[in-house]
């Protein structure tokens, strides 16, 4: 298997040019599906699974659900941001560094899987409750140096969901 299909086993995030409402529900239905979906892949794991790495250099499958708990936080805040403030800058976080981190790299999964299974309920009630008008508000993305909306996000963290799960399924057959 070649480095780009282990590094981006469902391929690299390219969201359609127009984003419709019928697959806006698709992604929401895929972040809504996903600490379940996740707990029945890696929640039995022992340690040693846990510690398998899906590509050498890659994290231990351990480090990337903590890294999926870290990441939708930091996506649920900036949602947040976007719908209460006007085109507000989000704050990006190196998660490399924060990976290397104790908790990501020692603490039981349960702890993430569990922020995830309470993130998620909530993060899908704003979801599901979102208008056209705030499906469109924008914030910007200081690394991209460019204006993004909450549809874009939509797609992005539905990807996100499929990419690390994708991960852990590679590590698991290896």
């Amino acid at each position: 298997m070649d480095i780009e299909h282990l590094r981006f086993p469902v391929g690299k995030f390219s969201p359609p040019a127009e984003i419709t409402t019928q697959q806006i529900n698709e992604w929401i239905d895929i972040i809504e599906a996903f600490p379940s979906r996740l707990r029945s892949l890696a929640g039995d794991l022992t340690d040693t699974q846990l510690e398998l790495r899906y590509r050498e250099g890659g994290w231990t499958i351990r480090q990337v659900i903590h890294h999926v708990a870290d990441s939708h936080l930091n996506s649920y805040i900036r949602f947040k941001w976007t719908l209460t403030e006007d085109v507000p800058t989000i704050k990006t976080y190196d998660q490399n560094r924060w990976a290397e981190r104790p908790d990501a790299k020692r603490a039981p999964i349960s702890v993430s899987l569990d922020v995830l299974t309470g993130l998620h309920a909530r993060w899908v009630i704003v979801l599901k409750g979102l208008t056209e008008d705030e499906l469109v508000r924008t914030f910007i993305h200081p690394e991209m140096k460019r204006e993004l909306n909450l549809k874009w996000l939509i797609a992005l963290y539905a990807w996100h969901c499929r990419h690390h799960y994708a991960h852990i399924e590679l590590a698991l057959k290896n």
